[in-house]
């Protein structure tokens, strides 16, 4: 099966070909930490999480990076608004940030690049840039002369004139033209600030990032991914950075956008005040269900928050571990022969298995990923009461590829089946009426079986053992 990948650029599905064999190099926009991250950056976290498993589960070699914006004008105003400086709230969130990836089983990322730590590599470019004629100094202010790069709007597919008729560019005298964008900003009282041939002063934000990229994986990677608000100006302008500065193209292999998350018609924002922080979420849902709800709809498709949706999640996923959980439960008394109805079913598991590759090679389809194996649990289910059981070597399979290979990819199947009082007590009821049927008191022994029945436990005799299930199926 060969993986494809929709690039924004192209506006195509391609196949997946990294540009240094089985090495695949990766950047995903991170945070500006200046507050809680919420649900809707969450969708990104958890999305390209997946990218990198997948990645590494179908055997690349994954190098996958996550800048944090630790300077930034949001940071510097929220110091004054909270009366702290700005390390202290950079730090401050910061943690926190990395507080929510590992709650939410984020574990892909190798490197977490902060842009403060990056400020040599950053002024190194601006000066390349300057003295290729693509910047320029004005008050100790650098610009990108947007004049110069041909290019410029070839991502979010828009002209030079569009942008300034649209009112999309910021508004500074010091400029030469409108759509130009800083690379470097003048000091100000009261502001942080770096040493630097222009001057103090500190970074642009589009900079930032592809000096990091450009350090750790050099003039062109594989895959940069975002959110679609990153689209312009954020992306476009790194595009313009990178190429004009190393002069190879395409900067970028493959442009990965999602959709954004919204809630009550609006799109889950800070500045529109209607987050749901990935705490709070957590409060109310297990890590499980919240990566189950995200990934249960294609990463190009909007996502409309609800509890109710979160709800219906929660017990999709409650259904898929009941059959996870009755397999293990067969597995401690495996049956000693493979019957017909198993052959089958284990068909129906290469098929299952078949249709999950498939998806995921599809632009990383995530929602018809996930459906495909709930649909198999809910096979699973049936199959092990009507067969009443497995036997050891094809239940292992199955429940090595749960546990292993889709716990791998999508990051969820982690909980550990934990036997309850009440399964303790049937346990001790089994073993009660096992003694009476040996010492052959049987009616004592059948009127447990009957009284067990009623409260919806089967219990089945196998050789000198005895197996209990609960009836019911997903």
């Amino acid at each position: 099966m060969v993986l494809k990948i929709h690039d924004t650029l192209t506006g195509e599905k391609r196949e997946f070909k990294p540009l240094h064999g089985n090495r695949v190099y990766m950047f995903v926009c991170g945070p500006t930490v200046y507050d809680y991250s919420h649900v809707g950056h969450a969708r990104v976290y958890v999305f390209f999480d997946v990218v990198a498993r997948y990645l590494r589960y179908r055997g690349y070699s994954v190098f996958y990076i996550m800048n944090i914006t630790d300077i930034d004008d949001k940071i510097i105003n929220r110091a004054r608004e909270e009366g702290v400086s700005w390390e202290n709230i950079a730090e401050k969130y910061t943690k926190f940030f990395l507080e929510d990836m590992e709650k939410l089983n984020i574990k892909s990322v190798n490197l977490y690049a902060k842009a403060t730590e990056h400020i040599p590599e950053i002024i190194d470019q601006i000066k390349t840039l300057i003295d290729k004629g693509y910047a320029y100094e004005v008050n100790g202010n650098v610009y990108f002369d947007v004049r110069k790069f041909k290019d410029y709007g070839k991502l979010s597919k828009q002209r030079l004139e569009d942008l300034i008729h649209g009112a999309r560019v910021e508004v500074d005298p010091n400029k030469r033209f409108p759509a130009d964008f800083a690379l470097w900003k003048a000091w100000k009282e009261g502001e942080p600030y770096w040493e630097s041939p222009w001057g103090k002063g500190r970074p642009g934000w589009h900079i930032e990032d592809t000096a990091i990229t450009l350090t750790y994986f050099g003039p062109q990677y594989d895959i940069h991914g975002g959110g679609i608000d990153l689209i312009f100006p954020h992306h476009e302008c790194e595009i313009a950075q990178a190429e004009a500065a190393t002069g190879k193209k395409p900067f970028v292999r493959y442009w990965m956008h999602n959709e954004l998350l919204w809630i009550e018609g609006q799109k889950m924002s800070k500045s529109l005040g209607n987050i749901v922080t990935i705490r709070e979420a957590l409060s109310k849902h297990d890590f499980e269900t919240i990566r189950l709800f995200l990934l249960s709809t294609h990463y190009r498709r909007r996502i409309n928050y609800s509890e109710r949706l979160l709800k219906e999640a929660e017990k999709k996923l409650e259904r898929m571990y009941s059959a996870i959980f009755m397999l293990e439960e067969c597995l401690e008394n495996p049956l000693s022969e493979e019957t017909e109805l198993e052959r089958k079913f284990m068909e129906r598991f290469k098929l299952a298995m078949e249709k999950v590759i498939e998806r995921m090679d599809d632009d990383f389809d995530t929602s018809g990923a996930l459906t495909e194996v709930y649909v198999f649990m809910k096979e699973l289910k049936t199959f092990l009461m009507e067969n009443r059981g497995v036997t050891a070597e094809n239940g292992e399979k199955i429940l090595k590829w749960i546990r292993d290979d889709l716990s791998s990819i999508f990051g969820i199947f982690t909980r550990e089946r934990k036997k309850l009082p009440a399964e303790k007590l049937i346990d001790i009821l089994v073993d009660v009426r096992s003694e009476l049927r040996k010492r052959k008191i049987y009616d004592l022994a059948d009127k447990i079986r009957e009284h067990l029945k009623e409260i919806g436990v089967e219990l089945e005799d196998v050789e000198d053992k005895t197996i209990w299930r609960l009836k019911g199926a997903i």
